[in-house]
C-alpha cells in the first residue's frame, strides 16, 4: 500500500488489493449522488460553477444498482478502517437513505449527519420544490474509541465571543456555512467551466481532517475527484490515498497536488 499516491481504476475492484484492512485512519467519500440524468441548461451560465447541474454518465444508476453500489464501496471503506477509525460520507436527499441503512448494517456508529448549507446554492429555477440549499456530511465510526479533536475544530469556527475568544461549536458544526466552490479555488477546463462539477470546499475538508485525524495519519479517498481530499491532507501534515475512476480527474488532481 503505497502512500501519497494515486491511483486510477474503479474503488470497489482496486481497493482489496491496495488498500489493506485496518490500515486506514479516515476516509472521506463523495461518491456519485445518482440524481443525474435531467439535463438543465441556464442562459447565460459561462462559470461551470454553482450553476451547471451535475448530467454525468457516472451518477447515473438504478435505485437497485444504486444500492449495491453503495454496498460494495461502503463495505470495502469499512474494512480498511481502523478499530475507531471515520467515514465520512458526502451525500444529498437522493442517496443518504442508502448511506444510512447501508451504514448500519455494516455495524458503523452514527456520530453526526453535518449540513452544509451553500451560501451560494442554485437558485429555484422551476418553482416547484423549496430551494436545494443543502448537502450533508454523515460521519460514521468503526468502534468506540474514536478521534475527535474538539479544540482543532473550535478553533476553526469563524464566530468569536464578543472579547474575540473561540466560541463553543453549536452555531457552527453540524450547520456549515460555505459557498459553492468559486473562483480561484475552482478548478476550470479549457472551457471555462468547472472541470470536476462536484469539487468540495477546501474548508469543508480542512474541518474534517482537523477533526478526526492527527498528524502522520493516513487519509483515504476512494471517488478523488480532482484531489481536494490529497490537497488538504498534504497541506496538513497528514498521508493519504486516492483512487479516481476517470483518467482525466486523476490527472488534474496529480497536477493539483505535486504542483505546488
Amino acid at each position: 500500500m503505497n502512500l501519497n499516491t494515486i491511483y486510477t481504476g474503479d474503488c470497489i475492484e482496486l481497493m482489496p488489493s491496495l488498500v489493506e484492512p485496518n490500515s486506514v485512519d479516515m476516509i472521506f467519500a463523495d461518491p456519485p449522488y445518482n440524481l443525474s440524468g435531467k439535463k438543465l441548461d441556464l442562459v447565460n451560465n459561462t462559470t461551470g460553477g454553482a450553476y451547471h447541474k451535475v448530467n454525468a454518465k457516472w451518477d447515473v444508476f438504478t435505485a437497485t444498482d444504486y444500492l449495491e453500489f453503495t454496498q460494495q464501496w461502503m463495505s470495502l471503506c469499512h474494512t480498511a478502517l481502523k478499530d475507531g477509525g471515520s467515514l465520512y460520507i458526502s451525500c444529498t436527499q437522493h442517496n443518504i437513505g442508502e448511506i444510512l441503512t447501508t451504514g448500519k448494517s455494516l455495524g458503523l456508529k452514527l456520530n453526526n449527519v453535518i449540513t452544509w448549507y451553500k451560501t451560494n446554492a442554485m437558485p429555484n429555477i422551476t418553482k416547484r420544490t423549496f430551494t436545494h440549499s443543502t448537502e450533508f456530511v454523515c460521519w460514521f465510526v468503526n468502534g468506540h474509541n474514536w478521534t475527535f479533536n474538539y479544540s482543532a475544530v473550535k478553533q476553526l469556527n469563524p464566530h468569536k465571543t464578543k472579547d474575540g475568544q473561540n466560541k463553543q461549536m453549536r452555531d457552527f458544526l453540524d450547520f456549515i456555512e460555505l459557498p459553492v466552490v468559486q473562483g480561484k479555488e475552482r478548478i476550470k477546463g479549457e472551457d471555462n467551466r468547472a472541470a470536476h462539477p462536484t469539487q468540495k470546499p477546501v474548508r469543508l475538508l480542512q474541518i474534517i481532517i482537523a477533526a478526526s485525524t492527527n498528524e502522520g495519519d493516513i487519509v483515504l479517498d476512494p471517488f478523488f475527484g480532482t484531489g481536494t481530499t490529497g490537497f488538504v491532507a498534504k497541506s496538513m501534515g497528514r498521508n493519504w490515498i486516492g483512487i479516481e475512476k476517470d483518467p482525466h480527474y486523476a490527472q488534474i488532481a496529480h497536477q493539483r497536488i505535486f504542483a505546488q
